[in-house]
């Protein structure tokens, strides 16, 4: 749904001179989104950019065209050994924006969501706490355990549902 959403917002953006009219699917791009390349099939054939573990292989780049990049690129093309590793960072950055180990780092988002159910069991705690000491009325004394050991009794005497079976040997 997102990576819909964000297709459907750069496609507004591409001027009218970029695109052109396919039968299957509304707009196609010839080769650039904006001012990025397409490089790939992508994710179900869409031309989009997203970072996915299972597909790592986005159908656009991450930036856009600039001139120091395109310069890169052009030096790119000649021998990898005259590249510095600032250069060569640059030119993967260009194309992704993040590698996959900081794709699978931990993001900490597991901390909010502890701390979303912890304030909600907090707040029912309170809440419960609040309805007990001004919300219930107390207690009838009927509660006390010697009423409901009379009571038991009271039960007993009179026969009120006899227990049968292993569990009369109780009383």
């Amino acid at each position: 749904m997102a990576s819909k959403l964000f297709v459907l917002s750069i496609r507004q953006n591409i001027p009218i001179h970029m695109r052109r009219m396919s039968s299957s699917n509304g707009y196609e791009y010839v080769n650039v989104i904006g001012n990025r390349d397409v490089v790939g099939y992508g994710y179900n054939g869409e031309e989009n950019y997203m970072d996915r573990l299972d597909f790592p292989m986005p159908a656009i780049r991450f930036k856009a065209n600039t001139p120091d990049v395109m310069a890169l690129r052009e030096k790119e093309k000649g021998d990898w050994k005259k590249l510095s590793i600032q250069e060569k960072k640059e030119l993967y950055r260009a194309s992704y924006r993040q590698t996959l180990v900081e794709l699978q780092a931990p993001s900490g988002s597991w901390k909010g969501s502890i701390g979303v159910a912890l304030l909600g069991v907090a707040l029912s705690l309170w809440t419960m706490i609040f309805l007990k000491l001004y919300a219930m009325p107390p207690l009838p004394k009927t509660f006390d355990d010697e009423h409901r050991l009379a009571q038991m009794e009271r039960m007993k005497a009179l026969d009120m549902n006899p227990i049968n079976g292993i569990s009369s040997k109780y009383f």
